[in-house]
């Protein structure tokens, strides 16, 4: 009798003060002990090849900025619609990329985050408490970059954080911080959490983070 190996695909690069190389491989090691035979690339040309990534059954991207190309954003969409998850943290999936759709398939983008680095309070979503990658967990601290974001009405919302009124906004603003989404057969998870290695230090940051790659994979 044979044994399933599961595989995952590490995407990485971009804007080097995301840290890419360094913060995707502090997951590798759990991708290992999960079960999964684990790839990097540091050339998006990887998405050209549909049926390459569709052979994975998780799509890790950390990738800031950059261009994608209608192929690379074409392949990488099918694969995810044809049950290949997709999951990754802060401006790695959502500051990448301003090209041919993108961002239907993440359901949100990054657009600004006040300056430097600032305590405030990431809270669960009470009505998807039994959900897997926030079940068990409670509200927690960060001291980190908070993502102003745009998101679309397909996603789960798992976890929000609050901005405060200030000279431009007359009322606090509830803004999604963590969500999930279908896209076809497959699943995607969004974290905006993980501008530094530290953020990760935070226990429920990390365990989010982990479950959310679980979560996707097919």
């Amino acid at each position: 009798m044979t044994t399933h190996t599961r595989r995952a695909l590490v995407v990485r690069g971009g804007w080097d003060g995301h840290q890419p190389v360094t913060i995707s491989d502090m997951f590798v090691p759990f991708l290992k002990e999960q079960g999964f035979a684990v790839e990097t690339s540091e050339d998006l040309a990887v998405y050209e090849d549909a049926e390459r990534v569709a052979a994975n059954d998780i799509v890790v991207q950390c990738w800031t900025m950059g261009t994608l190309t209608r192929e690379q954003s074409a392949g990488l969409a099918a694969a995810v619609a044809a049950g290949t998850g997709l999951a990754g943290w802060h401006g790695g999936i959502v500051d990448s990329f301003l090209d041919h759709g993108y961002h239907l398939l993440t359901g949100g983008r990054f657009v600004m985050h006040p300056p430097g680095f600032h305590d405030h309070t990431v809270t669960l979503a009470p009505e998807h408490a039994e959900h897997p990658v926030i079940a068990g967990l409670t509200d927690f601290d960060v001291h980190t970059e908070q993502y102003w974001v745009l998101t679309d009405p397909y996603i789960d919302v798992l976890a929000t954080t609050t901005f405060p009124p200030d000279e431009l906004r007359d009322r606090p603003a509830v803004m999604p911080a963590v969500w999930t989404r279908t896209w076809g057969a497959g699943r995607v998870f969004v974290s905006t959490i993980g501008h530094k290695p530290d953020d990760f230090d935070v226990p429920q940051v990390r365990t989010l983070t982990e479950r959310g790659l679980l979560w996707a994979s097919r």
